[in-house]
Parts: C-alpha cells; structure tokens; sequence
C-alpha cells in the first residue's frame, strides 16, 4: 500500500510526505491565498507522469543496450474549463540524447511504457487523451 500525508503548514502551503520518506512542499499563488513557495497539485500530476514514463522509457533503453546519454520528458496539459477543471489533454514530448540511439528503439519504449507500464499515464488516460511525440539528438 502507498500512503501520504498531507499536513497544513500556513495559509494555503503544505508539505507532503510519501511512503518513501520524501517530502515536498505545494502552495496556491498569491491570487488563491499561497505564497507561490512550492509545487500546484496539479503540476505535480504532470511532473510524476514525465517521471512514471520517464523511469520506463530509460530502462527498456537500457537493457535494449542503447548508449543514452540524457533524456528529458517535456509534459505539457491542457485542462477542462469547468470544475473539476481535469486535464482533458496531455502531450509528452521525449528528448532521448546519445550515440547511436535507434529510432525503432525510442519507439518502441515509450509504446511500451504508455501502453503497459506507467500507471500514471493510464491513470490520466482514463480522463483524457495522451499523445506524444520524440526527438533524438546524436551526441
């Protein structure tokens, strides 16, 4: 089981801590009460899927002996205009860096990570539409 806590600080600042022991801070801009001292809710959603699919894609790269050098995951979302204001859209957009790198590699990692591994993209997916898109850059 996963489990969090969640624990007022001041104003509209909490700090969050995970199973794991880590811990985060998340705040509102001034305009809903915050301080703008740490992440929105729904950013960090954004933040664990590039994570989630991030993990995934690095490993399958990994044992399919690919020389990865960086990879970044640019996760952008587009929410609904009415409450409960839900991300309706979601783009990720993979920059894999290396020497060598295969595409059919590259695409066949994120289809297996969007398609069967990362939770929080399916978990998404059940809201919205994920699309994606990926660069290679030859280092």
């Amino acid at each position: 089981m996963v489990e969090a806590k969640v624990r007022l600080i001041q104003d509209m600042q909490f700090a969050g801590t995970a199973t794991s022991g880590h811990s985060l801070t998340l705040d509102a801009d001034q305009e809903a009460g915050g301080h703008n001292t740490g992440f929105r809710p729904m950013e960090l959603l954004l933040v664990a899927f590039g994570g989630c699919t991030g993990m995934d894609v690095i490993s399958i790269l990994r044992k399919k002996r690919q020389q990865v050098t960086g990879l970044e995951m640019n996760v952008k979302g587009e929410k609904t205009s009415d409450y409960p204001k839900i991300y309706k859209e979601v783009h990720v957009e993979y920059v894999v860096k290396g020497k060598g790198v295969q595409k059919e590699a590259v695409e066949r990692a994120i289809g297996l990570s969007l398609d069967k591994y990362c939770s929080v993209g399916a978990t998404l997916a059940k809201a919205g539409t994920i699309t994606h898109s990926y660069k290679i850059i030859e280092e």
